[in-house]
């Protein structure tokens, strides 16, 4: 195929490549011009997953475009619009806006030169026009992590910085090659291995163990101001033999400025900001930046499939008004040291589609249901934009004389019961979507209007939202049903420190969460990163198993008291829940397990205190009511049993153990249980 310059072919037909921009590990990117859009200038990440063969491959890509959907919901006019993942022969492409203008690397570069750097005026602009694209990204769940001068442009066209090179990219390809079992997810053909993350700017969690979460971005963005200030790179800011910074000596700032870089660059996460939006807070602007200001707010999440058929524009989003040093967005939607790595499992397959960012066999309705599910995938999605006068389930339709009085009153009431349970009616609606389209088949491809012949499918969409409603109040808390939108796999990352904290491994986690999920959703399966609106109860579900295991509600240690070998749990399981049972042992010591129950009603598990590739568990998810044998470690292992019946079972768990030793005192380190 004809490269850059030579114009044989345009790739995906209308794409005419330029020149190279860089090359990557794992894909190289390149300049180019949409035929189809004036010769608009564009940018063309290739995918290039290193795996072999055809089959290999193809699944290869149809993972990253499942994952890759994510980067869809960002819209932000600091953020290159993601455009499309466009296929071409076997070769898959990112194609995202084009951002005219130097890097911030360049912009330094040249100030060198000339022995200069940035003014801590300029410094301060920098900040603040930053600062509320990262409240922004950090509160729909996204984390940059490579933030950096060569990752920051100054735009041409109004000289604000453009975020670019998502870190998370390179991280979904990390995250496909594990999916189908490259020994090296992280390493390249040439044997270069990828890094998430600059060093220097990134901090010393995101380099060791590859955590990051919002604190990570802002010591990042920290880094690149204190940079652009003192002109000098990072490692000459910090005195290693003295184990402290220098930057303070060698340039002379304002206390409010020295103060909130200080924090932005906290050696501990949990000294810094826990929020961009109070960093830019802490800088007691007299005059904020207005836009910037109606940026930092959060954003309704709005998806597009990933190649989604040709639709109009959507309108500019409003501006939001805020009041300086005001609360610039809602708390972090998780633990300020969320990470955002693989999460260990996936989130239910035969699930459909709709819209919201993060559970699914319709995964293929999410990928466009053969390319044209929804024309713009976002809380209006029950109604078009065509003829008709659209009715939309934000609640505007309440008032639509061409609905009927009845008919606007029921729509109300719908949002006002969302509102009484503290969930967010776009996310209702997006999950009606879903589960509507999944319902009536013919219908895909086409949306519902307000005229009388609808009126018999308005009225279905209503009840499916009713439904959902029922099912949302009865099963979740409302902590986790007020998150429901905004689950992402930071989260995965969160909950499994807390349950290895508690000597739980995420494997029982998702047992009990993916035994309720199917007891609502039987038939559903699970894999890939939260993509639909039914995957976001798996999450909800998986944050009220957390609760409970905290609490002690789902989770008991068993220990042995002086004398004894053995020990009966009795209980009563309902329909889809679980309990945990762990217990501190010995290698070579001798464990019988005994669980009387009903075997087609009950799964039991048995988990190590260290899995390993040859011996990941001792049962998973087993029909069987027994286990005996010698144990190959030393630690907590874990006891899991479910419940697969529609009905209340009593089970009694024996648990057996030859040459007890109780050694509670000295317990093994809990992120031994990471899996």
């Amino acid at each position: 195929m004809a490269e850059a310059g030579q114009g044989e072919r345009l790739l995906g037909g209308h794409y005419r490549l330029l020149r190279q921009l860089s090359r990557g590990s794992f894909g190289d990117t390149y300049l180019a011009e949409d035929t189809h859009r004036f010769q608009e200038l564009c940018v063309l990440k290739e995918f290039n997953p290193q795996v072999p063969g055809k089959l290999a491959l193809d699944k290869a890509q149809t993972l990253f475009e499942r994952e890759a959907s994510i980067l869809y919901q960002i819209n932000h006019p600091q953020v290159p619009r993601f455009r499309e993942l466009l296929r071409d022969e076997g070769r898959l492409f990112l194609v995202q806006d084009y951002v005219e203008g130097p890097t911030y690397r360049e912009l330094l570069d040249r100030r060198r030169a000339v022995g200069e750097r940035f003014s801590e005026a300029e410094g301060v602009q920098f900040l603040i026009q930053t600062l509320p694209l990262l409240q922004y990204l950090h509160s729909i769940g996204i984390v940059h992590r490579d933030i950096s001068p060569d990752n920051l442009i100054q735009r041409n066209a109004d000289g604000r910085p453009v975020l670019i090179d998502f870190g998370g990219v390179k991280q979904l390809v990390v995250n496909v090659r594990h999916q189908l079992g490259v020994p090296q997810p992280y390493q390249a053909a040439d044997g270069t291995i990828t890094r998430l993350g600059t060093v220097g700017y990134v901090p010393e969690e995101q380099l060791e163990s590859g955590q990051v979460s919002p604190a990570t971005d802002l010591y990042a963005l920290g880094m690149t101001a204190l940079v652009l200030l003192t002109g000098k790179d990072p490692d000459a800011l910090y005195d290693d033999r003295r184990d402290r910074w220098v930057w303070p000596q060698q340039v002379e700032l304002s206390a409010t400025l020295s103060q909130v870089l200080a924090r932005l660059v906290a050696h501990d996460p949990g000294d810094r900001y826990p929020s961009a939006g109070q960093a830019l807070a802490a800088l007691n602007l007299a005059h904020p930046d207005p836009l910037a200001a109606a940026w930092s707010q959060p954003m309704p999440i709005r998806m597009q499939p990933v190649v989604p058929p040709p639709r109009p524009e959507p309108p500019p989003p409003p501006t939001v008004a805020v009041a300086p040093a005001a609360s610039y967005g809602p708390p972090m939607a998780y633990d300020p040291t969320a990470t955002v790595a693989p999460p260990p499992r996936a989130v239910p397959v035969q699930k459909t589609s709709s819209g919201c960012w993060p559970a699914l066999a319709g995964l293929l309705v999410m990928l466009g249901v053969a390319g044209g599910l929804w024309w713009w995938l976002d809380p209006l999605s029950q109604f078009p934009g065509d003829n008709s006068d659209v009715v939309s389930p934000d609640g505007s339709d309440v008032s639509n004389p061409n609905l009927s009085e009845a008919e606007r009153d029921r729509k109300q009431a719908l949002r006002d019961r969302a509102v009484a349970l503290s969930v967010d009616w776009a996310y209702v609606s997006q999950l009606t979507d879903q589960l509507f389209y999944e319902q009536n088949p013919d219908r895909q491809g086409t949306q519902l209007t307000d005229q009388p012949a609808d009126e018999p499918l308005r009225a279905e969409w209503d009840a499916i939202a009713a439904d959902n409603l029922d099912l949302i109040e009865a099963n979740l808390s409302t902590e986790a049903r007020s998150r429901l939108g905004r689950y992402n796999p930071t989260d995965s990352d969160r909950w499994q420190r807390q349950v290895n904290a508690l000597y739980v491994s995420s494997k029982a986690l998702y047992d009990l969460t993916d035994a309720r999920f199917n007891q609502l959703f039987p038939g559903r399966a699970s894999e890939g990163f939260v993509e639909t609106p039914v995957d976001q109860i798996w999450f909800a579900l998986a944050q009220d198993q957390v609760n409970a295991m905290e609490s002690g509600e789902s989770l008991t240690e068993i220990a042995f008291a002086e004398g004894t070998f053995s020990q009966q749990q009795q209980g009563n399981l309902n329909p889809g829940h679980g309990q945990i049972y762990i217990l501190n042992l010995t290698a070579e010591q001798l464990l019988r397990l005994n669980l009387q129950a009903p075997p087609e009603s009950t799964r039991l598990s048995l988990y190590l205190p260290v899995p390993t590739d040859d011996l990941p568990h001792l049962l998973a998810d087993a029909e069987q009511n027994t286990w005996a044998g010698e144990l190959p470690q030393s630690g907590y292992y874990e006891i899991v049993v479910v419940s697969q019946a529609t009905s209340v079972v009593p089970y009694s768990l024996t648990v057996a153990v030859d040459n007890v030793i109780n050694d509670i005192i000295n317990r093994p380190d809990p992120p031994a249980k990471s899996n």
